[in-house]
């Protein structure tokens, strides 16, 4: 286990050292926040990742989020790509940035165990505020309000969709539609006034309609030091000294 060390505690765990305690938290948190959420439907989305990240407050857990890293082959070229499960933050801790945090140094440090090819985050959002971290975050991503997604990357983005999660992906609206969809509860699924003018957040909601029905939208990004925003650099400016992480493939 590596502990990164902010107003929170956050710690970047193989799936495998889980906890019973800690499975049994992350589906309570998780159920708490969204409707559509059975026990064996988390446990098999558990099963397909390989890394957790957990965000605890005086040793309450208040945020998860749960990875894949995997490597694949697109075009005869290998490519590493980051694939998101289950994410979420509880709004005690929504002004915390220990999860980004943690986030982006777990995937740093996979880089390491994934050295092969470009490095590529696919993401699955049906929420406007994890859509957001991908532009605080990131400089180039897709889809996004302000540039048209190139011919290759939509390629490259459906072949991955499709990879992952077969005929419930629809390359046409870019949207994953779950046989068993998870669905954001009421107050979470509102949209603040405050942000509704917010180009990114309408765009979101514009390409994806049926996010409180929990479609999720498919986003792309290249992990790459170079497409951090100055945010994103901030979350990088501080060098923690743990350990190298392991493979679990």
């Amino acid at each position: 286990m590596v502990e990164i060390c902010s107003e929170n505690l956050s710690s970047i765990i193989p799936r495998d050292e889980l906890s019973v305690t800690d499975r049994m938290e992350m589906f309570e948190l998780l159920a708490t926040h969204f409707e559509g959420v059975t026990p064996a439907q988390f446990e098999k989305d558990l099963s397909e990742k390989n890394w957790v990240i957990l965000l605890r407050r005086d040793s309450r857990l208040v945020g998860f989020s749960t990875l894949l890293a995997y490597e694949t082959t697109f075009e005869a070229e290998r490519v590493s790509v980051i694939c998101s499960g289950d994410t979420i933050v509880s709004p005690e801790a929504w002004g915390s940035t220990a999860l980004p945090r943690a986030w982006i140094a777990c995937v740093r440090r996979l880089r390491q165990t994934y050295p092969r090819g470009k490095y590529y985050w696919l993401l699955l959002t049906s929420g406007f505020r994890t859509y957001r971290f991908l532009p605080v975050f990131w400089r180039e991503f897709y889809p996004r309000f302000n540039a048209s997604t190139p011919t290759n990357a939509k390629r490259f983005l459906d072949a991955l969709a499709k990879e992952r999660y077969g005929s419930q992906y629809n390359s046409c609206n870019g949207i994953v539609r779950f046989t068993q969809p998870q669905r954001l509860r009421d107050l979470l699924s509102v949209i603040p006034n405050s942000r509704i003018s917010n180009p990114h957040v309408a765009f979101f909601t514009r390409r994806n309609p049926g996010y409180a029905r929990g479609d999720e939208l498919v986003c792309l990004t290249e992990l790459c030091d170079e497409n951090l925003t100055a945010a994103g650099r901030r979350m990088i400016e501080e060098e923690w000294t743990f350990p190298a992480l392991h493979s679990t493939r």
